[in-house]
């Protein structure tokens, strides 16, 4: 298990858990659609920045990552069309028409729909040990969103909402096609793209864009909570496969919750003790996970950061670059071994 990208996924959904506190404080002064437009917009400029002063700090163009190439953008495309303008359009149709403490149930089906999406339809690996583990998430998730009985007064908002989760499960799972890619060049052009579409549809519903510092306010926590949890999800996703990415970013909900009480100063309640229990049980099960056998490498040419690991065992050519670190264009030779494993970009054979 790479425990770098395990602590790249935790902090993706920590950053993301901490912008729903954040999100409750401006939705009474700023247009639900709009907001959405604002942390895209946030995200995509702050990343560009970043990118720009990464290039200048380290004297390299790419920053040692590997830029988005041509057959990228379709499935950037489509994650930029399903999560960053679909699935937000879908849950503010669907919160219009749902009861709040249906609609927080409802969107904890996020992590569910991106595994099972991972798995039966992208093929990706798991065993029992991981779909427990995915279950005890899942279900933190819906104990800590839990806040009075779910009624359903009409099937038009639950599906709008069960919508905008298949649309981000599918999010997902494109994005980890474009993974071995610059993580802050995706972020980028999603916030960059999502960010101005969402402003448009939020104007077109008829909000409008609030004062100056709550834009900035509304900007920053893009950045942050949108913009570099993006990229860390990015990374975790290039090393940990989908599923397992998701099931970590499940504990956001919880995250939320448990920084309102440290910062909002909310009750400690057994609901939350219940469901950071069952977090802590799913995340243990994938920690611990022991994935082992043999397994065969196709012959494959790509390119992305990597070191000279047991994969990546190649000559250089006058043109690439020295150090490690390093991003360049690499053949991997058709090799059969066994060794502890996930559904990595390295590891997507079948079972």
């Amino acid at each position: 298990m790479n425990r770098a990208a395990v602590l790249a996924a935790l902090a993706s959904a920590a950053l993301f858990g901490v912008s729903t506190p954040a999100a409750k404080a401006l939705l009474g002064v700023v247009h639900p659609v709009i907001l959405a437009g604002l942390f895209y917009c946030g995200a995509g400029i702050g990343i560009a920045l970043l990118r720009a002063l990464a290039a200048l700090a380290l004297n390299a163009p790419a920053a040692r990552q590997q830029p988005l190439a041509r057959q990228d953008y379709g499935w950037l495309a489509g994650a930029i069309a399903l999560g960053g303008i679909a699935g937000p359009v879908l849950l503010m149709l669907g919160l219009a028409r749902t009861a709040a403490a249906t609609a927080s149930l409802l969107l904890t089906m996020e992590g569910a729909a991106t595994a099972l999406l991972a798995w039966f339809v992208f093929h990706e690996n798991f065993d029992r040990r991981i779909a427990l583990g995915m279950a005890c998430l899942v279900a933190g998730a819906a104990t800590v969103s839990w806040s009075g009985t779910p009624t359903i007064e009409s099937f038009a908002g639950p599906l709008a909402i069960i919508g905008a989760c298949v649309a981000w499960g599918i999010d997902n799972n494109l994005t980890r096609k474009v993974s071995l890619a610059d993580p802050l060049q995706i972020a980028q052009w999603k916030g960059l793209i999502a960010g101005p579409v969402n402003l448009l549809l939020g104007l077109w519903a008829g909000g409008s864009l609030p004062r100056e510092l709550a834009m900035l306010v509304g900007g920053l926590v893009g950045f942050v909570c949108y913009g570099v949890s993006l990229a860390l999800f990015v990374v975790a996703l290039r090393h940990l496969g989908t599923a397992r990415t998701g099931a970590y970013f499940s504990t956001a909900p919880f995250i939320g919750a448990a920084t309102a009480v440290i910062a909002l100063q909310q009750p400690l309640t057994v609901q939350l003790v219940a469901a950071g229990t069952l977090m802590a049980v799913g995340v243990w099960l994938h920690l611990t996970e022991r994935h082992a056998h043999a397994h065969t490498h196709r012959r494959m040419v790509h390119a992305h950061a990597h070191r000279h690991d047991e994969h990546h065992r190649h000559s250089h050519g006058p043109q690439d670059p020295p150090g490690e670190p390093h991003a360049h264009a690499h053949e991997h030779d058709a090799l059969t071994h066994s060794h502890p494993h996930v559904p990595d970009m390295h590891h997507d054979h079948r079972h």
